[in-house]
């Protein structure tokens, strides 16, 4: 099985405000979550019935404009993982996923992006702050 996770490392996990139930004639599914990565997205999906049904189509949009590209699919059991590129913008608000399906093109469910300073690669992240020693403070 390919690995659909980008290359790069997880900037955030966003989670939906309510539940990102969709029904079309092809596909039932929930969006889970979006993993914003330093070098794309993943969205992850669970499919209500996976039996023999394709993965949904879905597209990734923002309120500035960028244009996401589907850069692989892996389907395993009721989950679908889609990656996206390029990853959010700096300045982003918003992502919203969209079905594509001629059918019902309309949005599923949108996320808030709170501001994140993304970390390169080469970088050292947050995560190395809360190394030792620690510098607690007793509350008044």
């Amino acid at each position: 099985m390919r690995n659909p996770i980008p290359i790069g490392s997880l900037q955030q996990m966003l989670l939906p405000p309510t539940f990102g139930s969709h029904l079309t004639q092809s596909a039932e599914f929930t969006v889970l979550s979006v993993e914003v990565w330093s070098t794309g997205l993943v969205v992850n999906i669970h499919v209500a019935s996976a039996n023999g049904r394709p993965a949904p189509d879905i597209a990734v949009e923002d309120h500035q404009g960028t244009e996401y590209s589907l850069r692989d699919s892996v389907t395993v059991g009721s989950r679908n993982l889609q990656t996206f590129t390029p990853t959010v913008p700096p300045g982003t608000r918003s992502l919203t996923i969209r079905s594509t399906e001629e059918d019902d093109a309309r949005p599923v469910v949108t996320f808030a992006v709170p501001p994140v300073r993304l970390v390169e690669d080469d970088e050292p992240s947050d995560i190395d702050l809360l190394s030792p020693p620690y510098r607690l403070r007793r509350p008044a």
